[in-house]
Formats: structure tokens, sequence, C-alpha cells
């Protein structure tokens, strides 16, 4: 049920690590989420989340099964599991489905050295095995993959996401 008329907002809350789906201002559903451990930062390579106006720029991973590994946004064709985890233990794991996002706010959040889409900042699914809630992540706003397919399935590309 993709959200073709773009009522739909999502507002991610660094301090409280939610993501709220929002329809026409009436919160519809909250998500437990892990942004960066770094904390919040527009750079690149700062590793920190990026703050302010965004939109989903593209949607990547319709119809895979759920833990279906990606590297630089390409399924791999592995299904995590914990003896996969064993082999590759350095990987930053990107699971399911992503949301790739792009800011808005040209000199703060796009464009030159501190272009959210450039970092490849996403909403992706992680090891449920991870924490919620705390967080840990490189940068990306970190989700428990039944809950990115959920999300994947609600918004649509060019969806408004607010990061603050």
């Amino acid at each position: 049920m993709a959200n073709t008329d773009s009522f739909f907002s999502l507002e991610i809350d660094i301090q409280l690590q939610t993501l709220t789906l929002v329809d026409q201002e009436k919160p519809l559903v909250c998500y437990s989420v892990s942004t960066a451990l770094n904390g919040v930062g527009e750079n690149a390579n700062s590793g920190c989340t990026p703050r302010g106006q965004h939109v989903v720029r593209a949607k990547i991973g319709h119809g895979q099964p759920r833990n279906s590994v990606f590297i630089a946004r390409r399924a791999t064709g592995e299904i995590y599991s914990a003896a996969l985890a064993a082999q590759y233990p350095q990987r930053d794991w990107i699971l399911s489905r992503i949301l790739w996002l792009s800011g808005t706010q040209p000199g703060f959040n796009r464009l030159g050295s501190v272009d959210t889409m450039q970092r490849y900042i996403y909403i992706h699914g992680t090891p449920d095995t991870e924490p919620m809630g705390t967080p840990l992540s490189h940068g990306c706003i970190r989700m428990r993959n039944e809950d990115i397919e959920d999300l994947f399935d609600r918004v649509s590309i060019g969806t408004r996401v607010t990061i603050s």
C-alpha cells in the first residue's frame, strides 16, 4: 500500500531515538530506531546523522526477502545469519530495505561537503540482535527489519523527512 498522495511525512527524533510516521500532522505509528554513535552533524565522513529537512529520494529492496544483505545499494544474494556475521565481523549490515535520503536545505544538508545523499545516508534494516533506542550507527537511521518493511510499504519517493 504505497503512499501516492504525499500526505505522509516522517519525523526522526534523535534524542528519543524514534521515527514517527505522520499522516497530515496525525502520528500513525512510532518505531524505535538507532541513529549515529557520533551524534548529529552534516559534514562528509563525520559518521554523524544529518539534521534538517530531507526527502526519500530512492526506495531500494522491493520484493527482497527479509534479512537480504545490501552492499552499495545492491542485493548481494546473501541472507543475514549469525554464521554470515561471524564470517564478516567488520561489515556495517544494511538489510531488507533502504530508503535513501536527500537533504533539501542547500549549504546545510544539500550540496558540497554536507550533502546527505552523497554521504549515502539511509533509513535501513539492521540485524535484529542490534539494539534500538541507542545511537550506534555510522550515520544512517537503523530499524528492525519488520519495521523497515512496514515503513517501506507505506511511504513513497518524495516523502518528507525531518531529522531533529
